[in-house]
């Protein structure tokens, strides 16, 4: 592993792609072998950036929240073959079982009903009322709102607590990880400033923001229901902190990020190989009706998709054949590889307008890739 050309990729970000404060940890082996910090916490430039800085990384919470689930389901004698009635019988798809959940077949991206995403009650109700957006088996399509409460009801049914207290209480503390769905008041101050995407021409041609821009286009709508915190400038705010969303409000380190995916390909041991298995293995391919792009999910995590020669189309998880992870909105990312044994995250503060990994993640995976 060529360290020194991953590191160059990392500062070219301030250099050449205009960031602000970021951090990069890469593990291997059940070992951090590179922990990279650099930047400010704000614009003003009076907090320095450094490892132990925290931002929430939006979408990248959906992976912690599914193994969260997963767990749970484990322990309770289910798995991703079962139905999500069997726990929830208000569900409003009753043919679906929790494989078809967490890979985003469900047809259940947006509302019809409109409700705040801090009403967690009203938003179950909603759910349970939507008929759904498409009929299961006729594709997916990315739930990026809809996930987090589609994930927590199950634990809390099956647990009895929020999926942000599972998580920290059966995941995040017997690993020592920095990482919160839910975040406590003590660790405010060490959370960075979020600053939005700029908007850039070539951007707004593509399908994805065309639709997205649209008023009434199911992609709109999976973007802007349940309510509330449409704006980055809403993250940045300790109820958004505190707020405890399954599918876009986790805040953490980039070490705690990686850390976590080295428990999630095996490395650590600390999952069943049950569970591990869920993880990993691809459950649908193909089209996706909201990002509008190829797309592969496994239990709650995505996949690099393959052309029809079985080779990578996209390489936002690298070289591996069998990596996997979840990116964030405006460019957090990490993954891990099960065959090489690397687990990788990235956060900033300065977003991309982007979805998927954008620039400044995809050259330090190239990089990374090729070393």
């Amino acid at each position: 592993m060529d360290l020194a050309a991953v590191e160059k990729a990392f500062r070219d970000n301030f250099v050449e792609r205009g960031e602000l404060g970021a951090s990069l940890s890469i593990w291997q082996g059940g070992e951090e072998v590179l922990n990279l910090a650099d930047g400010w916490c704000e614009r003003e430039h009076q907090k320095e950036w450094t490892a132990a800085t925290m931002v929430p990384f939006y979408s990248a919470t959906k992976a912690l929240a599914s193994a969260t689930l997963l767990m749970l389901l484990e322990e309770n004698g289910l798995g991703p073959e079962d139905l999500v009635c069997r726990v929830w019988a208000e569900f409003p798809n009753k043919n679906a079982t929790f494989g078809e959940l967490l890979s985003h077949q469900c047809g259940l991206a947006a509302l019809d009903q409109k409700v705040s995403v801090f009403e967690y009650e009203a938003v179950i109700a909603a759910i349970e009322a939507q008929e759904p957006n498409w009929d299961l088996g006729d594709g997916h399509g990315y739930h990026p709102r809809t996930f987090g409460f589609i994930v927590e009801e199950p634990v809390r049914l099956l647990s009895g607590k929020r999926l942000g207290e599972v998580f920290r209480e059966r995941i995040a503390e017997p690993l020592g990880l920095e990482l919160w769905i839910g975040l406590p008041e003590s660790e405010f101050g060490r959370v960075a400033t979020l600053y939005p995407g700029k908007t850039d021409k070539s951007d707004l041609e593509s399908g994805f923001y065309k639709a997205f821009n649209q008023q009434g286009t199911l992609v709109r709508q999976a973007f802007s229901s349940p309510r509330g915190l449409q704006g980055v400038h809403e993250m940045n705010t300790p109820k958004a902190w505190q707020s405890g969303l399954p599918a876009m409000g986790g805040v953490g380190t980039a070490q705690g990020l990686a850390q976590f995916y080295q428990a999630a390909i095996g490395v650590l041991p600390f999952f069943s190989d049950e569970v591990l298995e869920w993880m990993k293995t691809p459950l649908v391919t193909g089209d996706d009706r909201i990002l509008m792009t190829q797309t592969r999910f496994s239990c709650g995590f995505q996949l690099d998709p393959l052309d029809g020669a079985g080779k990578k189309v996209r390489h936002n998880y690298g070289s591996g054949m069998h990596a996997f992870g979840h990116p964030g909105a405006g460019g957090s990312h990490a993954f891990g590889d099960p065959d090489s044994g690397i687990s990788y995250a990235y956060i900033m503060n300065q977003m991309d307008l982007s979805v998927l990994p954008g620039a400044k993640s995809s050259a330090i995976i190239e990089a990374l890739s090729e070393s």
